[in-house]
């Protein structure tokens, strides 16, 4: 777990705290094995904010089976990048909405994908 949250992560969880997408989040949310930034226990929904270091290839390969892990559980993962908070809020918001009220299966690869 870490200790001090990115900038990105601030200003997500600004985002999400006190019930602002209708539904409550817990942040830094432990997942048997894995971290989730952001998790909403209701819906079953983990929100990742990915910067640079994911584009590691060592990186993506633990990300890989982190998001299988979670889906192994029952979770959904909408990913973030760094770059989407700051260029498009309003769209990442959307994103997340769109998971908050619709119910695909874990494994269907809705909200798994990167942007």
């Amino acid at each position: 777990m870490r200790n001090k949250p990115t900038k990105f992560e601030d200003l997500m969880w600004n985002e999400l705290r006190d019930r602002k997408l209708g539904f409550k989040f817990k942040r830094q949310y432990s997942l048997g094995n894995y971290v989730a930034d952001f998790f909403c226990r209701e819906k079953k929904l983990a929100v990742e904010i990915e910067g640079e270091v994911h584009r590691r290839a060592s990186v993506q390969k633990y990300d890989v089976y982190r998001i299988r892990y979670m889906g192994a559980l029952g979770v959904r993962v909408v990913r973030i990048q760094n770059e989407e908070i700051i260029k498009n809020l309003d769209q990442v918001l959307k994103k997340i909405r769109i998971n908050l009220t619709s119910n695909p299966s874990p494994d269907s690869g809705e909200g798994n994908g990167k942007g």
